[in-house]
């Protein structure tokens, strides 16, 4: 058991859309013949730098071990052996305190295979390995290879035209070796797990003030300290159980990796596509009704009835298929919160890393009283009763999703430039939803669930105050030239220049930039300016964050505005299609071909090509004669950007 959590955590928390390289490997390979019936199959793996690749001898229960196989259904030829390798070397490692064999920067694997059918022309064979940096990939790769011509053969080929356009993103860049000190993004990724683990432990606080949840926590915690003569075994398996429903949460989570492993590409286009994000927003809608009292949402009775059964069993087992059974009967609070927390994830940079910090941080909170109340069982006589409050946390959770859903639908708004909710037209819908849940909070409308109020409490008279007070804050932002900016809101809302009044550029803060690169760097030479390249999505938060913010600061404005050329690539933007005569196929290193169709496609694919890099925002400085400036920024505070800055305006003078 120990070492299987020990594993389970590990995995669970891997970082699997690294913000380095989008092939932080490349594999090209050969053919050796040895006889009639023998060949060796070479695998020459370049590694980029700072990656490590896994050895077949990694020892057990460490790091995933390289494996080479025969791909399923393949016949007429066996593998000899394990493959041979070259230039290896062990490194220790602290996650399993052991050391670990490794390859690091190339890698020259030599497998062996013998004919059993001399008839063979092809054989097919798969690679399967793990490389780590500061996040680990999974390369998982099928390789089809003639014993005739020494060549991979691939299904997909690119015309010389293709290849012309390839070449065209590709810049000569100067001084490269800067973009690999890029500012330290492992302490950003963990705030930002923290972030979602403790935006995820709200949640399940929250889940816990509801009507499915609440009435459990006395009957179960008093099920467990009274069904053992033994009170230490019943407190043993309180926490345990709070064990298990912490990892059933993390459990649902797990699938989503996959899509990572599938394309490191996948959530980011999860997170842009304007149809899937309508999809969020009307799911988020239900389920904000349902927490108005109009309809339910539950799972088939059937399931919860074969857990509960399942429960009977006793011991280990029977305590996990009760922690299974809660997680079903109580589906129609928390399902509404945790689809919020799915769609809030898979639309993030962090992807499915982020989505399983959240289902740990939703699954502790709920674990934590039973194990809590076990330990101290005269705690539960303090637990308010059952009661009308209940329903109240219930409908304010509909009113919160209401208001998130709408920001799944700017989201689509924004990526397919439909103009529809614009930045003062989503905030009105914002004050329009807080003033109904601030009416509800008054007892001045009701929903279908609710108790008759004789007297308001104080918790509801001040928590009314509050969205009152919200309210008030919010709606100046519906105006050209609001009082103030809606700081605490950056992300949320459409970017300032996405508005119904007319604005002076359609750039953040009204600056000067371009939305295409040959444009901005003529400007550049012609005006002999360092160039700040952008690299930014129109559903990105902390782009926005980063432009309201960090931008708007008087002397980084005045920076921008006077001493860089901005060029703003915006990635996402894949709903704007390139003319016929400009769409072309782009072959990858690992021999797969990518159809750049869109301005998204080309922008995020000349953002990997050129800087390794597939996260937004992300900022580099350039010279007109493309030499790097500086370390290439992401998503930092108002002092550290402001000194970037000027450090790449000294280096470029």
């Amino acid at each position: 058991m120990k070492k299987f959590i020990t594993l389970f955590i590990f995995l669970s928390t891997l970082v699997l859309n690294a913000q380095t390289a989008e092939e932080p490997i490349k594999i090209s390979t050969s053919v050796k013949k040895i006889s009639d019936t023998e060949y060796d199959i070479i695998f020459d793996a370049k590694l980029y730098k700072g990656w490590y690749l896994y050895s077949q001898y990694n020892p057990d229960e460490a790091s995933l071990p390289l494996v080479i196989s025969i791909v399923e259904g393949e016949t007429g030829y066996k593998l000899i052996g394990k493959a041979d390798e070259k230039d290896t070397f062990k490194k220790y490692s602290e996650v399993w305190e052991k050391e670990e064999i490794v390859f690091k920067d190339k890698a020259i694997i030599t497998q062996r295979i013998q004919l059993t059918n001399k008839e063979i022309t092809q054989i097919k064979l798969n690679f399967f390995g793990q490389v780590c940096e500061t996040a680990c990939i999974n390369i998982d790769e099928p390789f089809t290879l003639s014993l005739t011509k020494n060549e991979i053969n691939i299904s997909n080929s690119v015309d010389e035209r293709s290849s012309a356009l390839t070449k065209q993103l590709k810049l000569n860049l100067k001084n490269t070796s800067l973009l690999k000190n890029v500012a330290n993004t492992k302490s950003e990724n963990a705030n930002g797990l923290f972030s979602i683990f403790f935006l995820g432990f709200i949640g399940g606080l929250l889940a816990l003030l509801t009507p499915c949840v609440f009435p459990m926590i006395p009957l179960t915690v008093s099920f467990f300290t009274k069904q053992s003569q033994n009170k230490s075994k019943g407190i043993f398996n309180a926490i345990l159980y709070g064990f298990f429903i912490v990892l059933i949460y993390i459990l649902l989570s797990l699938p989503f990796h996959f899509l990572d492993n599938l394309d490191p590409e996948i959530l980011n286009t999860i997170s842009t596509n304007v149809w899937l994000n309508i999809f969020f927003f009307a799911v988020l809608v239900f389920f904000a009704f349902s927490f108005f009292g109009f309809y339910e949402i539950t799972l088939p009775s059937s399931w919860g009835n074969k857990m509960d059964s399942a429960s009977s069993i006793g011991g280990i087992i029977g305590i996990f298929f009760m922690a299974l059974t809660l997680a079903i009967v109580s589906f129609s609070c928390t399902g509404p919160i945790l689809g919020s927390l799915l769609a809030g994830s898979l639309t993030s940079d962090g992807g499915a890393t982020q989505l399983t910090a959240g289902m740990s941080g939703f699954g502790l909170a709920l674990a934590l009283p039973f194990a809590l109340f076990a330990l101290f069982p005269n705690w539960l006589n303090s637990l308010p009763k059952s009661g009308g409050w209940l329903n109240t946390t219930k409908v304010v959770l509909g009113f919160l999703e209401l208001a998130l859903a709408f920001k799944f639908l700017s989201n689509a708004d924004l990526v397919a430039h439909w103009g529809l909710l614009k930045r003062e037209v989503f905030i009105g819908i914002w004050i329009i939803i807080f003033i109904g849940l601030a009416l509800y909070l008054f007892a001045k409308i009701k929903f279908p669930h609710d108790s008759p109020i004789r007297k308001l409490s104080f918790a509801r008279i001040s928590f009314g105050v509050l969205v009152i007070s919200f309210v008030i804050y919010i709606t100046p932002g519906i105006l050209k030239n609001p009082t103030w900016n809606l700081s605490l809101l950056s992300g949320f809302p459409p970017p300032q220049f996405y508005s119904i009044y007319e604005q002076e550029t359609d750039c953040p803060l009204g600056l000067e930039c371009y939305k295409d690169f040959e444009e901005g760097l003529v400007v550049a030479k012609q005006k002999n300016k360092p160039i700040l390249l952008d690299f930014t999505g129109w559903a990105c938060v902390n782009c926005r964050k980063m432009e309201e913010n960090v931008w708007s600061v008087p002397n980084i404005y005045e920076t921008l505005k006077n001493d860089y050329i901005l060029i703003s690539l915006y990635v996402d933007d894949n709903e704007k299609e390139l003319p016929t005569n400009q769409q072309f196929d782009f072959l990858k290193p690992n021999g797969k071909v990518k159809r750049i169709k869109t301005v998204g496609d080309k922008w995020s694919t000349f953002q990997v090509i050129n800087f390794k890099n597939a996260s937004q925002p992300y900022y580099v400085l350039l010279s007109p004669n493309l030499e790097v400036l500086n370390t290439a920024q992401q998503y930092t505070d108002n002092e550290t950007y402001y000194t970037w800055l000027q450090e790449g305006l000294r280096n470029f003078k």
